[in-house]
């Protein structure tokens, strides 16, 4: 029962800490500040964009604030390094939830062998046989069901947080998707600015 013990404090220390992991990063979001920083990036202004993506800590603002930063030596780049910091983040722990998932279960079953074995061992004995024989069923009864009842538990917030992980992914996607094509029409724009002049003076001179 010992491993079972340690299995469910584990599993419910990993629960907890994630509840207050993603209940901090939802007074976290700034979902108006990244409105003003694609408005801000719509109009030419890379400069107040990076200002008010800066010190940011939605996971969203850091990842533009870092493509901004970055954009001249290699801006995807830098959103996909941004963005896997954030995901490695978010997805902290779900490895140890999805082992307990299994795990649990199985330390069930051999509480239940060794309860089994346990009480057959006693069948010897006829003066004790009985009451050892119901007790070490009776243990192997509550091996199986502590090991059940961890991994439903585990189950369940092992889920919920992997969707999260899976929204927070596409939400990081879209908005390097969105920031990598406006800075390249941004791009755009200044070479069609630079030419404009350079074919017009051309056309002055024939």
């Amino acid at each position: 029962m010992w491993p079972i013990l340690i299995v469910s404090i584990v599993g419910l220390t990993v629960v907890i800490e994630r509840i207050f992991w993603w209940g901090g990063r939802w007074f976290r979001r700034d979902p108006k500040r990244i409105e003003k920083v694609f408005t801000a990036i719509e109009s030419g202004d890379l400069a107040e964009a990076s200002r008010l993506s800066r010190g940011s800590r939605d996971p969203v603002l850091r990842m533009m604030w870092n493509g901004l930063n970055h954009q001249h030596a290699s801006l995807q780049g830098a959103l996909q390094v941004a963005a896997g910091i954030e995901i490695k983040r978010a997805g902290r722990f779900l490895v140890v939830m999805d082992t307990l998932v299994t795990l649990a279960p199985l330390l069930g079953l051999l509480g239940t062998i060794t309860g089994l074995i346990r009480s057959f061992s006693f069948l010897g004995n006829e003066e004790l046989a009985v009451q050892a024989v119901t007790g070490g069923i009776a243990e192997a009864l509550i091996a199986t069901a502590c090991g059940l009842g961890i991994a439903i538990f585990a189950l369940i917030p092992f889920n919920f947080f992997t969707s999260r992980v899976s929204n927070l992914e596409f939400e990081l996607q879209t908005a390097a998707t969105n920031l990598e094509v406006m800075l390249g029409a941004q791009s755009a724009a200044r070479e069609m600015e630079i030419g404009a002049p350079q074919a017009s003076g051309k056309g002055a001179s024939i």
